[in-house]
């Protein structure tokens, strides 16, 4: 059976949107099925199998503001069965709030009872701290990417990462 995905995204100035449409054109997910936080609702995702959320990291190393109100009804719900995959946009120059946003998701989604798919190695970039790093497995909570620094490192970190999502939920 092939599971059905959803991607879900805050974006401010575009850039975490197109890494959204990237990821679903590499994972075969339709275009209706790319979601901006901002204009849908928390229940939105219930639609799917597989759920891949991505923001950007703003200020002090919050998420973009769109999630706030969509994190807030997501968290509450049961998402028991489905699998959640993150990704996010930093600059590493930011180097003690580096992509904090995608550990902000994964530390607030913990209570939907989903698993988390998609754990990504960021040992080529240089940052002193990031909430997005588990600390047990050394590996960022999801898919993190620096457009601002390292834009060459994307194309293959994506083909990398949605290959490896891709075999988690076979």
């Amino acid at each position: 059976m092939s599971k059905k995905i959803g991607i879900f995204y805050g974006s401010t100035t575009g850039t975490t949107a197109k890494i959204a449409r990237k990821i679903g054109a590499l994972l075969n997910v339709p275009a209706n099925d790319i979601h901006d936080v901002a204009k849908v609702a928390p229940s939105m995702t219930g639609e799917y199998d597989v759920l891949v959320f991505g923001s950007s990291t703003w200020g002090s190393g919050e998420m973009q503001t769109d999630w706030l109100d969509f994190i807030n009804g997501v968290e509450m719900l049961d998402l028991k069965g489905k699998k959640i995959a993150l990704f996010g946009c930093g600059d590493e120059t930011m180097a003690d709030t580096f992509c904090n946003a995608v550990g902000e998701l994964h530390r607030r989604l913990g209570r939907t009872q989903a698993e988390f798919i998609g754990q990504y190695d960021a040992g080529t970039y240089d940052f002193s701290e990031s909430e997005a790093k588990d600390a047990e497995s050394g590996k960022m909570y999801g898919l993190v990417l620096d457009e601002v620094n390292h834009p060459e490192l994307t194309a293959a970190r994506l083909h990398g990462w949605t290959q490896q999502v891709t075999d988690e939920i076979a």
